[in-house]
């Protein structure tokens, strides 16, 4: 309660401070849009040099900027596009739109890209990666596509999480700790072909933020990261047909107006092929994928604008008569922003994520299925208070339905039936951000986030001796299952068992000097969904759990350090520290058996973890030759202590690195452009290699053989 009431006396103490705010200025509102399609454009600057202000475009491409009135120059610019200047003559309250035009010939991309990377250095934001639809295009494409994915990977703190997997670990963090968000959706599996393709269609994507720190208050969930990819809108000035072949799939995209300038549609598929070749074999083998990628909005008035996305994806593998895998997101988006006065705009979505793995093991003889879906609202207002003052608030809920699995037995195998029960949860949020321009030199980000997590009563939801559902046998020296003594009765699925609330402060400081930047930030989270996997990477089997009585909840505490420079010619220097902690992270007993686990709580031990490190990347924009050079020196750790002095713990209690740490992890992308049609992409990555964990014997599960780790 400190925290708030800390917090409201700053409030309050600001508010005082801005209250003779002048009655003289005026508000120049509206979007920045791409003048060839209407394609809003995010992050854009709009810069009034001649008194020194500025602000960019939000998500939706809309801006507002509050000044005295008078006689104006607009410098409004983007990466990709030509500087735009224009005049205006302020006298009212005015809403207009400012058209970019594509900077093809890049003739004066170095100027563009020297004043946003001037303007970037001085906002109180850090750790944050934005790519482009351009910048993903220029990075070495695999099998003919680029992806988002393998882009991402390439710079600091992020790495992938494992071969034949599409996850990604960020800052020694847990691939299960990263948000991944589609158009608002959350998608649970980010690749296909296990890992080969990510999930995101390159043609169809318009922008993609990576936060590693410094998270602003809307966003929650998650620990480690957010990664939030924007899909484009769809040219709403005439229909457009897109495409391409690569050497395992294919893609095409299809875009035009619904009505000339009011709105537009995108529709883009794309499928791989490979399956087709082993049609030449003997054996009977099946391998490929497919996702369907839809978007289409409509602006009603100047004030309100529809918008709909949708994606739907799908991964099949069969091998003969052996065994059958199709797996695969689905989600579903609606959205309407609405402009209540001119310097707020509001954004309601109503959101739905559906995750679904199924498995088919003929040579066994049964069928499994297991997912998660869920149904989340969200509302969020920004608020542009003053030139030096923005306020960011929202609610958002979240509800969650967990199926852990079903097997099914096929051709009369002698397989028993066998379904676990489902799990219910609720997780609301508010929260609340200030965007606080402090001086010239100083600004500021900060703000709060509330959550709640609510755990639904569920059937056969078990009973243990004390409460405690793993033992330690002190005879052995080992953490074994407790004995289950009964259920809890009355199971509704509406009653609460378990609640869960927690305050999380964020904070972001810049100081800058010279076209250079001092920054801080600081981050608390908590992680109420947990995905049960004792392997370093996610893999097919993986469920995901509530918190509940037996399931804490995951707490990180992340502060960063970092110096930004922009050096000349637009090119860019960034170096970063951290120092991560996190509380209540998994571990598992030995032996653990996580397949059909209808009491996964009697294998999980809580402990904690750490992580730290330093970034760096340098970025040369200039020319023909563009390049970036990204470094991270990290260690990962985890420890999980006994709860006495009888108790062991893993590893003796002492800290040990996690599956995920990697000490050294290098990588160098280049591009030359050659000519208007040819550019040289080429890059190089060197890592340290991942810990190990060696089978340290197996057991069998309806005839089926798997491996135990410890």
């Amino acid at each position: 309660m400190n925290h708030l009431k800390l917090l409201f006396l700053n409030l309050i103490l600001l508010f005082i401070s801005i209250i003779n705010y002048s009655q003289d200025n005026f508000t120049l509102n509206g979007y920045i849009l791409d003048v060839n399609n209407n394609e809003s454009i995010i992050g854009a600057n709009i810069i009034i040099p001649s008194i020194n202000v500025g602000t960019i475009t939000n998500t939706y491409g809309f801006y507002s900027i509050t000044i005295p009135k008078g006689n104006y120059e607009i410098h409004i610019s983007s990466i990709g596009y030509k500087k735009s200047i224009n005049k205006i003559n302020l006298t009212n309250n005015i809403n207009t739109n400012y058209y970019l035009e594509q900077n093809i010939e890049n003739l004066d991309e170095v100027i563009v890209i020297k004043d946003i990377e001037e303007i970037d250095i001085k906002k109180p934001i850090m750790s944050l990666n934005i790519l482009s639809y351009e910048t993903i295009k220029q990075t070495p494409v695999l099998f003919g596509e680029s992806d988002v994915l393998k882009t991402i990977q390439l710079l600091p703190g992020v790495s992938n999480a494992g071969e034949g997997t599409g996850g990604f670990n960020v800052r020694g963090g847990a691939a299960d700790q990263n948000l991944i968000l589609f158009d608002e959706a959350i998608i649970y599996s980010s690749s296909h072909l296990f890992g080969l393709f990510s999930i995101f269609n390159s043609d169809a994507i318009k922008e993609v933020k990576l936060f590693k720190g410094g998270i602003p208050s809307s966003y929650g969930g998650r620990l480690s990261s957010v990664l939030d990819v924007y899909q484009k809108d769809g040219n709403s000035k005439k229909h457009k047909l897109s495409g391409g072949i690569g050497i395992i799939s294919s893609r095409i995209l299809g875009e035009g107006p619904i009505k000339k300038n009011k709105g537009s549609y995108l529709i883009a598929t794309r499928g791989s092929y490979a399956h087709l070749f082993l049609k030449f074999t003997d054996i009977e083998n099946v391998a490929y994928f497919y996702d369907i990628n839809t978007k289409s909005n409509y602006k009603i008035d100047k004030n309100n604008t529809l918008y709909f996305s949708g994606y739907f994806g799908r991964d099949k593998f069969k091998l003969s008569d052996t065994f059958s895998n199709t797996y695969g997101n689905s989600t579903f988006n609606l959205r309407w922003n609405h402009l209540i006065n001119e310097k707020t705009f509001s954004n309601t979505s109503l959101i739905f994520s559906d995750y679904y793995y199924g498995l088919t093991l003929d040579f066994v003889g049964f069928n499994w299925n297991s997912g998660i879906k869920n149904l989340n609202i969200k509302y969020d207002l920004k608020n542009y208070f003053s030139n030096s003052i923005q306020f960011n608030y929202g609610l958002n809920s979240i509800y969650y339905e967990f199926n852990p699995g079903e097997i099914r037995p096929i051709n009369e195998s002698g397989i028993n039936f066998k379904k676990l029960h489902k799990k219910f949860a609720l997780e609301n949020a508010a929260y609340f951000d200030v965007n606080h321009k402090i001086s010239s030199k100083l600004s500021a980000r900060y703000g709060f986030r509330i959550n709640q997590f609510l755990r639904f009563k569920q059937n056969g939801l078990n009973r243990y001796l004390n409460d405690n559902p793993v033992i330690f046998d002190e005879n052995l020296g080992i953490y074994k299952e407790a004995e289950i003594i009964g259920e809890y009765l009355n199971p509704e699925n509406s009653k609460v068992i378990k609640s869960f609330y927690n305050f999380e402060p964020r904070f972001n400081l810049s100081y800058n000097f010279n076209n250079q930047s001092i920054k801080a930030s600081y981050n608390r989270l908590n992680q109420y969904i947990h995905l049960i996997s004792n392997t370093n990477a996610p893999a097919p089997l993986d469920v995901w759990a509530p918190s509940g009585p037996y399931l804490k909840p995951q707490k990180l505490d992340q502060w960063a350090l970092g110096y930004h420079s922009q050096l000349k010619n637009g090119n860019k220097l960034e170096t970063e520290i951290f120092y991560k902690k996190i509380k209540n992270r998994l571990d598992y007993i030995p032996g653990a058996d996580l397949v059909a686990n209808a009491a996964v709580e009697r294998i999980l031990l809580a402990g904690k973890a750490r992580a730290y490190g330093m970034e760096f990347l340098f970025k040369k924009n200039k020319g023909r030759h563009n390049y970036w050079v990204a470094y991270t020196l990290s260690k990962s750790e985890q420890k999980t202590t006994g709860h006495n002095i009888y108790e062991t713990g893993i590893n003796m209690g002492n800290w040990y690195n996690t599956g995920y740490d990697k000490t050294h992890d290098f990588s160098f992308v280049s591009n030359y452009k050659l000519n208007k049609k040819l550019t040289f992409n080429t890059n190089f990555i060197f890592q340290t290699g991942q810990p190990t964990n060696y089978p340290v014997g197996q057991y069998t599960y309806m005839n089926l053989t798997i491996p135990n780790y410890g």
